[in-house]
């Protein structure tokens, strides 16, 4: 049957996820500080492209009323209303749903969605006999089929009838990925109908599927936490004390991992991650959400997040989830708001916290942010995540001097680092880089390298910033070329490399890298200039004053707006001085993530 043309939006993109597609977003208009903001429109294809516009900047809310709009117009419209009730679902708004879900359940290319809403809502009323059934779907992507199946066997756990419910776990039939999922689920069965022995045998072979815990490490802290609850509820402490220590070796980073420690130390007794059915499903939905939540599916990410909250209301992992795919979409104040929910006894409270004050810098309110950040570096002097954020919002406010002491303090606090301490250094070295102070930064840059040979960030910062000052060429170049082979696709690298071809009169390397530069950040105003300056010295000036304008375009800062205007009016000024030395300096870009 041929779709309307008019079928996709949201409904799209979440098809795309599940199969590995990558779909452009669509373009979107200007945004306010509120987000789009419904208005009325007067007619449906007006209604419906506005909230396709609403969608790309991830307004869900307003996606919602303009598709209600639209219907409006034309109630009969079934894509439509498709695209309505994923809309509703994704933002949370369940209850709002359930009749357009009731009413498409019999609509093959939805329901994924339609049926599996109605079934979380016959397990939350104890209908389990009823949400049998409704799983049962005529389409289905392995991931359908794992998740239609883990939730079927906790409603026949909830028939209390537990032995069958394991059984039905340990038929599903699927990829080897299945594996890590079906065996977490059969010990959180056996853990809560008090079969010790069988829990604690499911519990070891999660624990043993490192391959699995690599693929999904959410899931498998989710696994650590529930099995240290279980040892520590049955009298081994030690055991679950030792088991959260190895973890954490193996799943760095992860601060809930040692507050669930501090609690055990403290004598506070732990509770079952699932003691009911419905807690059960929630956390098929909530694993195989974070399993999934990467770039390009968050969306899909936080559909399923949002479809477990009904039967595990405000639960305090879901909420952190939710607010960590709000500032991956850049809604720093969607996301300050799930992080403020998480509840202050919530082992996630602390990282909530930090991530609340980093997006209150986002939204600029960088001096609300320090001082949230500062309360919560008193409250622990040893958490080093806590100097880092911290530094990192005085280093956006270019306040340099206090992002050095910030950093600072935290080498102190390390003693002697290991490899995780890296970006200690290398934060610290580009902040007394930009106090110009290279006696202090170089040793910086050269310490992160020492504790972590080969990281790309450090080489394109420490070998850009050699090239800059004409010194350690060779090595220099280097530097950057492994840089680039670590990360071919990060932009901001290849045009490192670019530059510093540029910089050394290379200027047919420097086009050449700079072309691929800004393919990889087409959007980078930056970037789009190098190009533009390879291209005039390379005798194509036409190109030149053709990828000025893309950097005009682009939004630069206002000093370097001026730059570029001159440049389009005038061109480059003929030289005959070396290469590096004529050349504008310019700071490398850090890779976001660092």
């Amino acid at each position: 049957m041929r779709r309307s043309p008019i079928y996709g939006s949201i409904y799209g993109l979440l098809f795309a996820a599940m199969a590995g597609v990558a779909l452009p977003a669509p373009g979107a208009f200007a945004r306010t500080n509120e987000g789009l903001m419904p208005i009325r429109t007067g007619s449906f294809a007006g209604a419906y492209l506005a909230g396709r516009v609403a969608e790309g900047d991830n307004d869900l809310n307003a996606a919602v009323a303009y598709y209600r709009q639209a219907l409006a117009f034309d109630p009969t419209n079934q894509p439509m209303k498709q695209n309505l009730l994923i809309a509703l679902l994704t933002d949370g708004k369940f209850k709002d749903a359930l009749p357009l879900a009731e009413e498409l359940k019999t609509v093959p290319e939805i329901e994924r969605f339609s049926r599996v809403a109605l079934a979380i809502d016959a397990i939350s009323r104890k209908q389990y006999r009823k949400a049998g059934p409704l799983l049962m779907l005529s389409l289905q992507s392995d991931m359908d089929r794992l998740s239609t199946g883990l939730m079927s066997a906790w409603a026949i756990f909830g028939e209390g009838k537990t032995k069958d419910a394991i059984a039905a776990v340990e038929k599903l039939d699927g990829p080897e990925w299945y594996n890590l999922f079906k065996t977490y689920n059969a010990a959180l069965m056996a853990d809560a109908a008090g079969d010790k022995s069988a829990a604690r045998n499911f519990y070891q072979q999660a624990i043993d599927d490192r391959s699995g815990g690599s693929a999904a490490p959410d899931t498998y802290e989710r696994i650590v936490e529930a099995y240290a609850s279980f040892k520590a509820r049955n009298g081994d402490k030690k055991g679950a004390i030792d088991l959260l220590d190895q973890a954490t070796e193996l799943l760095s980073g992860r601060l809930a991992l040692r507050e669930v420690r501090a609690k055990l130390d403290g004598g506070e007794k732990p509770k079952p991650l699932v003691s009911t059915p419905q807690q059960g499903a929630a956390e098929v939905l909530y694993t195989l959400g974070t399993a999934i939540n990467r770039g390009g599916a968050e969306a899909f990410a936080k559909l399923y997040l949002q479809m477990s909250l009904p039967l595990r209301p405000n639960d305090d992992a879901t909420l952190f989830q939710l607010g960590d795919i709000a500032a991956k979409l850049q809604q720093p104040e969607k996301a300050i708001e799930y992080y403020g929910r998480v509840p202050k006894n919530s082992v996630y409270r602390r990282d909530a916290e930090m991530q609340l004050g980093l997006n209150l810098a986002e939204t600029g309110k960088t001096d609300e942010a320090i001082k949230h950040l500062k309360v919560l570096l008193d409250q622990d002097k040893t958490d080093i995540r806590s100097y880092l954020a911290l530094g990192g919002v005085y280093a956006q406010k270019k306040d340099f001097r206090n992002a050095a002491i910030t950093y600072d303090d935290a080498v102190k606090t390390i003693g002697t680092p290991t490899r995780d301490d890296w970006a200690v250094f290398y934060q610290r070295g580009i902040a007394y880089e930009r106090l110009k102070e290279w006696d202090k930064a170089e040793p910086s840059f050269r310490e992160a390298l020492k504790l972590y040979p080969d990281q790309p960030q450090v080489l394109n910062y420490l070998g850009y910033s050699w090239v800059d000052m004409n010194a350690n060429l060779e090595e220099a170049l280097g530097m950057i070329r492994k840089a680039v082979e670590l990360r071919p696709q990060d932009g901001y690298i290849v045009d490192s490399l670019g530059w510093a071809y540029y910089r050394l009169g290379r200027y047919d390397e420097a086009v050449t890298e700079l072309e691929k530069a800004v393919k990889l950040r087409p959007e980078d105003a930056t970037i789009n200039d190098h190009l533009g300056d390879a291209y005039w010295r390379a005798g194509r000036k036409l190109e030149a004053t053709f990828q000025w304008n893309h950097a005009v375009a682009s939004k630069p800062e206002p000093e370097e707006l001026a730059k570029i205007e001159a440049k389009q009016k005038h061109g480059l000024p003929d030289t005959d001085e070396p290469a590096e030395k004529r050349a504008k300096a310019v700071e490398p870009k850090p890779d976001k993530d660092g």
